[in-house]
């Protein structure tokens, strides 16, 4: 089985002004492409890990050789990372969110606005390339928190369960905002699908496993 990059769920246009129709090509057809390529050349190198997930492979290094550990690591999660990206806007994006994600923001942030703040001020202090993500703790009293991760790490790596993210690397914006994150991160909150984020809260399982088992059916390979 070999790692399938996901068609984007809307034109390349779609999300102007906020993202330009030339950013997100070379976003997901040359970055995104160079990431699921890279991860089949790896793997076509070592037979053993030919049929396991993209997940599997981020979630399991002690099991990868050591020689492509790094590469498997850096490619399966720009991969996974990317696969995600794409589903947490729409061009109908925008507003708030609603339901059980709504009471549950209010509550461990204080109020919606209050947790755009700090989703964007994290964002903008990641050092270099990365993500911000919203995710979720496991366990009974499961709470929201926000996190960053540098290149292409994941908070499942952590036993985090990702609710929504948004892309740092300059890839992700610098053609329309140039250096200028910041106004990058305010503007793209005319794009976050709402509704994604809310099935990822509602669906997410009790345990890592359960998750990665609803995952599978969304990342190709």
């Amino acid at each position: 089985m070999q790692h399938v990059l996901p068609s984007l769920p809307y034109r390349y246009a779609a999300l102007t002004p906020t993202i330009d129709a030339r950013t997100m090509t070379l976003h997901h057809d040359v970055h995104h492409v160079g990431y699921v390529t890279a991860l089949n050349d790896i793997l076509e190198r070592v037979p053993e890990l030919v049929g396991r997930t993209a997940l599997w492979l981020l979630l399991h290094p002690d099991k990868i050789p050591k020689p492509v550990r790094t590469a498997v690591r850096n490619n399966a999660g720009g991969h996974i990372n990317h696969s995600l990206f794409w589903r947490a806007m729409s061009p109908q994006g925008g507003g708030v969110p609603s339901g059980s994600l709504a009471k549950a923001i209010d509550r461990d942030f204080g109020s919606f606005e209050e947790f755009k703040d700090k989703f964007a001020a994290a964002g903008g202090k990641v050092f270099g390339s990365g993500w911000v993500w919203l995710v979720r703790e496991y366990g009974r009293d499961a709470k929201l928190a926000i996190v960053t991760t540098a290149g292409h790490e994941n908070p499942l790596e952590d036993g985090k369960y990702p609710i929504l993210l948004n892309d740092v690397w300059e890839h992700a914006y610098y053609l329309g905002y140039e250096s200028r994150r910041s106004q990058y991160l305010k503007e793209w909150w005319k794009l976050t699908d709402w509704n994604e984020a809310s099935r990822r809260f509602e669906h997410m399982g009790d345990t890592a496993e359960d998750s990665w088992d609803v995952e599978r059916e969304s990342i190709s390979g």
